[in-house]
């Protein structure tokens, strides 16, 4: 008879501590057994079952000895590819080690880095304990977290990846875990700092928007509020003056003002992602709207989700209403951002509110409910950062689409001219990732792309939609004709039954040609269908 899981771990557990116990002084026993089954006590029973006792224990004992000693505030990391013979135990892969103080987005971000860096993680062992240091930072005391509700908490990770035998590939892995450690404590640390100043905004804008920007004042107070509301995750900051150098618009570092991942490194003085801008696009940053921008960073998070940084540009004004900076804030939209219905985000909902009474339907007419549900639906990201102009061109595009089955394409460009974004729909039987890999390759030519991404919705419509971000070298974005692009995109959707129905409406009318490719659409094998092209398909079944 099979023994419960919970049986088997118990056994495991009890296992690995004796061999440990035998491995350490009589003195340190006990406490050695409060830490492996602590150590392994959320492991699933499976994880354990697959390696030996002696095994686990060298593990376990293995991280026992990093933390033995550390200085307050300061990560140990460890990587390396354990052997019997060299560390008397063993696992396939190698092993990250790291013990620290316990905070948020520890484990996430530390396992993006190792994937980042293109390894598969395999097993991840993280215990939370309370401990007690002396001044030196050595262990005098270990429980599991909640014994001791005094005690400082650290975080313990085991995380075994897939094994690197280049000593420098190890080497590159544990400084980008510790860069990594640095920029969760720096986000962690001035977290609050960095949500006061957010609130401070709002009320610093009252009073100083000129005239032309009023309209804007109450929706962007709104959206900022909204974001310090918990829908915003906070990852850096830094005030920047608009000055003019050597001619050309800059945003300079007001000094002593970066927090989180945008502390000041001392070297830089102006802001070398708006330097690197197309002059039209720095030429924004003097007009007094948006009072708020909304777009996406450069770089990729390197704290808890591995997706590119949301920025917040909020202007900063003098007195008499003049632009004279703004506010930079770094972070992540939060889950909840993306589950709110648009009318209840600032900024979002008038946006919205626009295109439904721009397109003049009736709210429980069918159109009317289509456009709403288009609009709820609408990628987010995308919905917050397009303009209304825009949004209502593309969101009545995506309503005469309806059910159609046919291709289309919406693009938009970023203003700063740093990626291009591609809404295609496809229809949903066409759809596979050798046709979105087909896809990636026409933008990235079209666009002269350095990288993208992708995104796919596959729900019961007959339509599948992906959004395709295209990477972009501001200033070198070539002009694309939409149309072109489309049909390039059709083309490459095209397949051999589609070519087959078109070939026997052709030849044999619609009503005949439609009722002859339903019956026959799938009875012809693959190694008929690359040897015979579609036309020649009608003739052979004519004879059938």
């Amino acid at each position: 008879m099979n023994k419960p899981p919970s049986s088997l771990h118990e056994e495991r557990l009890a296992a690995a501590v004796e061999h440990a116990q035998q491995k350490v002084a009589a003195g340190e026993r006990a406490l050695i057994e409060v830490f492996i089954r602590e150590y392994y006590r959320q492991v699933d029973p499976d994880d354990l079952a697959a390696r030996s006792a002696d095994d686990l224990a060298g593990a376990a004992l293995s991280h026992w000895e990093l933390g033995r000693v550390r200085a307050p505030g300061a990560p140990r990391v460890r990587v390396f590819s354990p052997t019997a013979a060299e560390h008397g135990w063993a696992v396939r892969h190698t092993v990250i080690e790291v013990v620290n103080d316990d905070m948020p987005f520890l484990v996430d971000s530390a396992t993006m880095e190792a994937n980042r860096q293109g390894l598969t993680m395999h097993l991840r062992v993280h215990p939370v304990y309370a401990v007690e240091r002396d001044p030196a930072g050595a262990l005098t005391g270990l429980w599991p977290r909640g014994d001791r509700p005094q005690a400082t908490r650290e975080s313990w990770m085991h995380i075994e990846v897939d094994r690197l035998v280049e000593p420098e590939a190890r080497a590159r892995l544990a400084a980008g875990i510790e860069r990594v450690l640095g920029d969760v404590r720096a986000v962690t640390a001035d977290w609050k700092q960095m949500l006061a100043r957010l609130i401070d905004v709002v009320s610093e804008l009252d009073g100083k928007v000129p005239e032309g920007a009023q309209a804007e004042l109450a929706e962007s107070r709104g959206f900022v509020e909204w974001l310090a509301a918990g829908n915003f995750l906070l990852l850096g900051y830094r005030r920047h003056d608009l000055v003019t150098e050597n001619g050309e618009d800059a945003l300079r570092l007001v000094p002593d003002t970066g927090l989180g991942v945008l502390r000041e490194s001392g070297e830089e003085k102006v802001s070398g992602s708006f330097a690197a801008l197309p002059k039209q696009a720095r030429a924004m940053a003097r007009l007094p709207t948006p009072l708020v921008i909304l777009t996406k960073a450069n770089a990729r998070a390197t704290v808890h989700r591995p997706g590119y940084v949301d920025y917040i540009g909020i202007k900063r004004f003098a007195d008499d209403g003049r632009v004279i900076g703004e506010h930079r804030f770094l972070g992540l939209l939060t889950s909840t951002a993306y589950s709110a219905r648009v009318i209840d985000i600032p900024l979002l909902r008038g946006k919205v509110a626009a295109v439904i009474t721009r397109a003049g339907l009736a709210p429980d007419s069918h159109l009317g409910k289509a456009l709403v549900q288009i609009l709820e639906s609408y990628p987010r990201d995308e919905l917050f950062q397009i303009g209304a102009d825009e949004l209502y061109d593309n969101a009545m595009g995506i309503l005469r689409l309806g059910e159609r089955q046919r291709l289309r394409l919406f693009i938009r460009r970023d203003p700063f001219e740093r990626f291009v974004t591609c809404l295609v729909f496809v229809p949903r039987e066409n759809y596979g990732t050798d046709l979105r890999i087909k896809f990636q390759d026409i933008l990235m030519k079209a666009f002269a792309g350095t990288s993208r991404e992708f995104d796919v919705l596959l729900t019961d419509d007959i339509l599948a939609r992906i959004l395709f971000t295209v990477r972009t070298t501001p200033g070198e974005v070539p002009e694309v004709d939409r149309h072109e692009l489309e049909a390039a995109l059709a083309a490459a959707a095209r397949r051999w039954e589609d070519e087959l129905a078109e070939a026997l409406i052709e030849a044999e009318g619609e009503g005949n040609g439609t009722a002859w490719f339903k019956r026959w659409q799938r009875a012809f094998p693959g190694a008929y269908r690359e040897r015979t092209a579609p036309r020649a398909a009608v003739a052979d079944i004519r004879k059938l």
